[in-house]
């Protein structure tokens, strides 16, 4: 398969099923976040050491996969994200929570290589979450797309944390002015 195929070298793009749509299509600008989002997390798991952490990104590199791939194909049949992923990073969630120090201020994004890169792709998953709602205002979507992009955005806030607290990097309270 060419790398290249100088078919978007006008600005198009063809959907999974052959239409033919912008590069600028809200559909379009949705998946890419998306890859965006797995390139993020690709970067995490480069500097990432720990298990708990590199397994749980692994699956969510599979689900992301499976979420671009269902929003690049407007309405034809392909994998699609279920409750039971949700519930997964739920569980997750609580898991690694229960292991924190309760947080009582707002925190500033940093601390440890991973963590900070685990903060960035947290606002780019939360920025993918508000182009896959925008897009469910225009066209119909799989509506667990949208909780799974909500629920892995709380994940990844909560990965950060867990990173710098097992790396004993202390947070940094925002205190306002």
């Amino acid at each position: 398969m060419p790398i290249y195929t100088r078919f978007g070298d006008k600005g198009k793009t063809s959907l999974i099923g052959g239409e033919i749509v912008p590069k600028s299509d809200l559909r379009v600008e949705a998946y890419g976040s998306v890859d965006e989002l797995n390139a993020a997390l690709g970067l995490v798991l480069a500097f990432s050491e720990m298990e708990a952490v590199t397994s749980t990104l692994a699956g969510v590199q599979d689900d992301l996969f499976v979420i671009g791939s269902e929003l690049a194909s407007k309405g034809r049949k392909t994998r699609t994200i279920t409750p039971v992923r949700m519930s997964r990073l739920e569980a997750e969630i609580d898991r690694m929570s229960s292991e924190l120090p309760p947080l009582n201020h707002f925190i500033l994004p940093g601390g440890s290589k991973a963590a900070s890169l685990l903060h960035f792709a947290r606002t780019v998953c939360r920025r993918t979450e508000r182009k896959a709602i925008a897009l469910s205002e225009r066209d119909k979507i799989n509506p667990d797309t949208i909780v799974y992009l909500n629920r892995l955005g709380d994940l990844l806030f909560v990965l950060a944390r867990y990173v710098n607290y097992r790396k004993k990097v202390p947070e940094t309270v925002w205190r306002g002015k």
